[in-house]
């Protein structure tokens, strides 16, 4: 890893990024794409060492409250976490100043925040992302190879509902040909009904592919699944959405699931509620 200063930390939606690039491995990575401009190598994490004093002299100055979010891009809670802080560091900041926070992740290691997640809660907002993809364990130490496998993150789940944090899952994406099934979708749906998620995000029974993050993905193909680049690329060539065949079929099975058991699928209902910062928001009751 490599340290810099940087300029601002905050996007214009109120957004933002500690760390720059990953270490946990996963196989269909977008973050990888050439369009981010990464000019370090991925796993080469560039660390933004100033993002807590950025972060607290831009939190001072805001007129209005609203929800910060962070980890759509990189994880906050990669290996190097362990020893910064620097994410726990913006969650004090966060708490102290009453703002709200959206984080998504598929590390175990939020749980070290715990105390800070449940104060922000209970001061303004909390929403915990997990991202799960692929239900059988051994399938996913193959996809995402260097994070806490799925089952891992449904217990983070349960662990943010025993606490009153509400969740959202992020279920994508999925891999045609290899995790496209019924079964593993099926998995999936029941850890979020067990955790009683607040909603699902889902772009479709697919992944997208753009340069720079195509190429890993085909690499890893060809080492893991003999035989299963071919396939892709036969099907699929260059295309930037990849699509699984079973995508009517699966999507039925998920809409379904999630209307018996009240839990929100229309992806822009589940970014509204990320971004919505309640002038007088009550701390999610559970029974």
């Amino acid at each position: 890893m490599h340290f810099v200063n940087a300029k601002g930390i905050l996007s214009a939606e109120n957004g933002m990024n500690v760390y720059r690039g990953c270490t946990h491995g996963c196989i269909y990575c977008d973050s990888r794409s050439k369009c981010y401009q990464f000019i370090h190598d991925f796993e080469d994490i560039e660390v933004k060492q100033n993002a807590p004093e950025l972060l607290e002299r831009t939190l001072r100055s805001k007129r209005k409250k609203c929800m910060i979010g962070t980890g759509a891009m990189c994880d906050p809670y990669m290996h190097c976490e362990e020893e910064l802080l620097l994410t726990r560091r913006c969650l004090e900041i966060i708490e102290h100043y009453e703002f709200g926070l959206a984080i998504q992740t598929k590390s175990d290691r939020i749980l070290r925040d715990m105390d800070l997640l449940k104060s922000i809660n209970k001061k303004a907002k909390c929403v915990v992302q997990m991202t799960l993809t692929t239900y059988d364990e051994t399938l996913c130490q193959i996809i995402e190879p260097n994070v806490c496998t799925t089952k891992r993150r449904f217990e983070v789940l349960q662990e943010c509902r025993k606490n009153g944090i509400p969740t959202v899952v992020w279920l994508t994406p999925i891999l045609p040909l290899i995790n496209d099934t019924k079964e593993n979708l099926e998995g999936i749906l029941t850890y979020c009904i067990q955790a009683e998620v607040y909603g699902i995000i889902n772009f479709g029974m697919g992944l997208t592919l753009r340069e720079g993050n195509r190429e890993y993905f085909y690499e890893a193909l060809e080492h893991h699944f003999p035989g299963m680049r071919s396939r892709y690329h036969n099907k699929y060539g260059y295309a930037y959405q990849v699509m699984s065949d079973k995508q009517s079929e699966l999507m039925k099975l998920f809409y379904d699931t999630c209307k018996k058991h009240g839990i929100i699928c229309d992806v822009e209902q589940c970014f509204a509620y990320l971004r919505e910062f309640p002038e007088k928001y009550e701390q999610m009751t559970l029974f």
